[in-house]
């Protein structure tokens, strides 16, 4: 069974597989994730994936196209959090657009996103090299960077002090708020994700937000 959903469960806090295998114990999972739009895949444009899973090579070969092109990983763990995380970092990219605080905000921005979500990825046993993917870096770029990312839709919305369509689904927005509890348990740092659980539930103002952020103390890379 390849699940080919990106994040993570608000009742459990687990991913796709463990939720699979939880349902169906016979059966094996599998994760298909990584840079793409459905748009893009439906036209035949070229996009490339991670499948991950225990022993996926023949389902490498079985649903790899000449258009989709497949990379075989045994990290599921990574595969799963670099996917829900990306949705994440992908609203706070959009909050800085929004409020027109520029490109080269969102650089740090999706810079140090990138690190929260390598941290929280390696404290629950993924490796460092999926992060650094197409699971986790190259998701992270497409979803940060289009206007195609309701992620980045809805963030851009809370920056610029508008609606959002309610009918639209952003998977980021349950996520932040997962993966906010969840480091709070594990006492891992994760500002970002902290901030954009707390806009969403708008316990804090955009201001107060970004104040927040550029106030930390300074410190190494």
């Amino acid at each position: 069974l390849v699940a080919c959903c990106k994040g993570i469960d608000l009742a459990t806090l687990q991913g796709p597989a463990a939720l699979i295998a939880a349902a169906c114990p016979n059966a094996s999972a599998a994760i298909l994730t990584g840079p793409s739009f459905a748009a893009d895949i439906a036209r035949g444009l070229p996009t490339a994936l991670t499948l991950a899973a225990q022993d996926g090579e023949g389902l490498q070969h079985l649903l790899s196209t000449p258009s989709l092109r497949l990379y075989r990983s045994t990290d599921v763990i990574g595969a799963e959090l670099g996917g829900a995380l990306k949705n994440v970092i992908a609203i706070a990219a959009g909050v800085v657009i929004g409020a027109g605080l520029g490109d080269s905000a969102r650089a740090a921005l999706m810079t140090r996103g990138y690190a929260e979500m390598t941290r929280l990825a390696l404290a629950l046993g993924a490796r460092a090299e999926t992060l650094a993917g197409l699971s986790g870096f190259g998701d992270l770029v497409l979803t940060c960077t289009s206007a195609q990312s309701r992620n980045f839709r809805y963030g851009q919305a809370i920056g610029a002090g508008q609606g959002f369509d309610p009918t639209v689904t952003v998977e980021g927005a349950a996520t932040a708020k997962a993966v906010s509890n969840m480091a709070l348990r594990l006492e891992i740092d994760m500002p970002i994700t902290a901030m954009i659980a707390a806009l969403i539930d708008q316990t804090i103002t955009l201001p107060q937000a970004i104040s927040a952020l550029l106030s930390r103390p300074l410190k190494q890379e």
